[in-house]
């Protein structure tokens, strides 16, 4: 079993940096490869950042790329979003999730642990 508690949420203005948190309970969390999602008002969750068991496979949505950097530490049990030049678009409840399997991957269905999400709002 895992939890995950997410954190580091607010309201921003567009050009301002957040960076999330994930932190999670159980042993298991260095053997899971994790993911961050977001769900916009009025739309479907979309896949944002995943990274592998030991950080060493990273990968990001097109939309994201090159302003938000996925990290974790092990140690910590702690998984972590670094989101800059945040645009109005980015605002979402964004979400991380534990993926069953021994890759990240962008599919939400291949994560079987879930946060309860955090608000992420950026004004224009």
């Amino acid at each position: 079993q895992v939890q995950l508690v997410e954190s580091g949420g607010g309201l921003v203005q567009a050009g301002d940096s957040l960076r999330l948190s994930c932190a999670a309970s159980g042993r298991t969390f260095s053997s899971r490869p994790m993911g961050w999602f977001r769900q916009g008002p009025g739309k479907e969750r979309e896949f944002v950042a995943s990274i592998s068991r030991n950080g060493g496979n990273i990968n990001y949505a097109d939309s994201v790329k090159g302003r938000f950097t996925i990290s974790r530490d092990n140690a910590k049990n702690t998984v972590y979003l670094q989101m800059n030049s945040l645009k109005p678009e980015d605002t979402a409840v964004y979400y991380c999730a534990a993926n069953r399997g021994l890759s990240g991957s962008s599919d939400s269905t291949s994560y079987d642990y879930w946060g309860q999400g955090t608000q992420v709002t950026v004004s224009s």
